[in-house]
C-alpha cells in the first residue's frame, strides 16, 4: 500500500471507530441543524477533527477541504489537498439506519492521487491509489459486466435538501425505472460510488453532490475500469455537483437516457458553494 494511503486508512480507522461508539448511543448525541433536513452531529465534527489530526501530523503543509470546516484555509497554497466526509451519511446514523461511511481523497495538482472510504459498519475498506487499482478489504475490484441498462442495477439519491427540482428528479427517476433491473437510494454517495467500483451496482447517478461526497469514490471507480462524469460524461463533476458513474457500456447509456432532462437541471440546480483548490 502507498505510505500516503497507509496515513489516509490509518484517519478512516480513528474516525470509524469514534462513529461505532457514537452509534452505540445515539440518543445521547446533541445534533444541530445545518439547514433544512441537514444534520450534523457531535461525531461528525468529532470524526472530522480525528482525521484532520491524524493527516496533519504526517502532513503539516497540506491543506484541508472537509464537510464541517476544520481548519478551513490552512496551507491555502498547497498542492496536496485532503477532500473529507467524516460521516457521509448522517441522516442514516442518526436514525440507526447501517449506511454511512468515512471518505477520503487526497488531491494533488487538481488531480485525485489516493482514495478511502470506510464502512464501519462492516468493517469494508475500500482503497484506491492513481494507477495501481482498486481495492475492497485488500481484494481487486472490478465495475460490473452487464452492457445492458435493462439488467442493471442502478443506484441514485434523491434531492433532499433542496425541492425546487424535486419534479425533474421524479421523472429521471421513472424513467431510470422503466429501462432498469432495479433503482435503489441507500443514502449515502460516497458508498454508492464504492458499490460501483466493487460490481454491486452497475451505475450510479446523483446531482447536488459536494466534492467530499464525490472525491475518494470517483477514484475508485476509476481504478475499477469504470467512467466517471457529470450528466454530459464530461471531467466536471468534482465540483460540478453531477455525478454519473458506472461501467464503460452502462455510462454510454445512462448519458443517453438522461440528456432530456441535462438543461433543466443545469436551470435548477444552483451555483456551487464550494470552490476548486488553487
Amino acid at each position: 500500500m502507498h505510505p500516503t494511503l497507509t496515513i489516509a486508512v490509518k484517519a478512516a480507522r480513528r474516525a470509524g471507530n469514534l462513529i461505532n461508539r457514537g452509534a452505540r448511543d445515539l440518543d445521547l448525541l446533541t445534533v444541530t441543524a445545518k439547514g433544512p433536513k441537514d444534520f450534523v452531529s457531535e461525531i461528525d465534527r468529532a470524526a472530522e477533527a480525528a482525521i484532520v489530526e491524524t493527516l496533519l501530523d504526517a502532513y503539516p503543509d497540506h491543506a484541508i477541504l472537509a464537510e464541517e470546516g476544520t481548519a478551513k484555509g490552512a496551507n491555502a497554497e498547497a498542492e496536496n489537498v485532503w477532500i473529507i466526509d467524516p460521516l457521509d451519511g448522517t441522516t442514516n446514523f442518526l436514525h440507526g439506519f447501517p449506511q454511512y461511511c468515512v471518505s477520503i481523497a487526497l488531491q494533488h495538482r487538481g488531480q485525485i492521487t489516493q482514495g478511502v472510504i470506510y464502512d464501519p459498519v462492516r468493517n469494508d475498506l475500500f482503497t484506491a491509489t492513481r494507477g495501481r487499482g482498486a481495492f475492497l478489504n485488500d481484494r481487486r475490484m472490478r465495475v460490473s459486466k452487464r452492457h445492458r441498462l435493462r439488467d442493471c442495477l442502478i443506484g441514485t439519491g434523491f434531492p433532499f435538501r433542496d425541492g425546487s427540482y424535486l419534479d425533474t428528479y421524479l421523472r429521471m427517476m421513472k424513467t431510470m425505472i422503466e429501462q432498469t433491473a432495479g433503482l435503489r437510494r441507500p443514502g449515502a454517495a460516497a458508498l454508492d460510488l464504492a458499490y460501483v467500483a466493487a460490481g454491486f451496482y452497475d451505475g450510479f447517478w446523483e446531482v447536488g453532490l459536494n466534492p467530499w461526497d464525490v472525491a475518494a469514490g470517483s477514484l475508485l471507480v476509476q481504478e475499477a475500469g469504470g467512467l466517471i462524469g457529470d450528466l454530459s460524461g464530461e471531467g466536471d463533476f468534482l465540483y460540478g455537483g453531477q455525478v454519473i458513474a458506472a461501467n464503460p457500456k452502462v455510462f454510454a447509456q445512462m448519458i443517453t437516457v438522461l440528456a432530456p432532462y441535462r438543461a433543466e437541471m443545469a436551470r435548477k440546480v444552483p451555483a456551487h458553494p464550494v470552490h476548486p483548490a488553487p
